[in-house]
């Protein structure tokens, strides 16, 4: 069964409280453009994240989330000098933090930088339709651009409020050789 596949850009998610240092006391975020996960939005706002190496703009992703969390791809942990683990977002327990600057302030998170997990958002029925249970490991297969494969270690993740879509990041969408959003098979094993 077909399914949409898009890639993750790196990003941020803050806390209200980070997003106030900031940009400012009863600071709220400026939806730019509606993501495909119903509620969520990109942000006009950017900030930039610092590692020992170097730093990255980031745009931020809303609604505020209960903890600040960094999403990259490896190639960008790298750039910036961090070791950023493969994780499920929202999974931070050990990971490194980094610092974040704003137009009216800065932060230190301790801890919050990944490398955001593939995974695959379906809603109940949506899950039962395509055979799959959440946390189950799937595959996604891709024949675009001359570049086939099959990506394996997807994780299902199985909500009420989820919109039906694929996440990689824009290391997986280039070994892939995607341009934008396409259409990616699920396959079960």
């Amino acid at each position: 069964m077909k399914i949409m596949v898009e890639t993750s850009a790196r990003h941020i998610h803050v806390t209200q409280q980070d997003l106030e240092t900031l940009f400012g006391k009863d600071y709220k975020l400026t939806p730019k453009k509606d993501l495909s996960q119903p509620g969520q939005f990109a942000c006009v706002e950017k900030v930039e994240v610092v590692g020992p190496k170097s730093s990255l703009k980031l745009s931020i992703l809303g609604p505020v989330r209960p903890e600040t969390q960094v999403e990259l791809a490896k190639t960008d942990a790298r750039a910036i000098g961090v070791d950023a683990p493969l994780r499920m977002s929202g999974d931070l327990a050990g990971t490194p933090g980094c610092k974040v600057i704003g137009p009216k302030g800065e932060i230190e998170i301790d801890h919050g930088v990944i490398v955001a997990k593939r995974h695959a958002h379906f809603t109940p029925e949506q899950a039962q339709d395509y055979g799959v249970t959440d946390g189950q490991a799937i595959g996604i297969k891709l024949e675009y651009n001359g570049r086939s494969l099959i990506f394996g270690d997807v994780i299902a993740r199985v909500s009420k409020t989820a919109g039906l879509a694929v996440h990689i990041d824009t290391d997986e969408a280039n070994a892939a050789g995607l341009t934008g959003t396409v259409d990616g098979e699920v396959v079960t094993f």
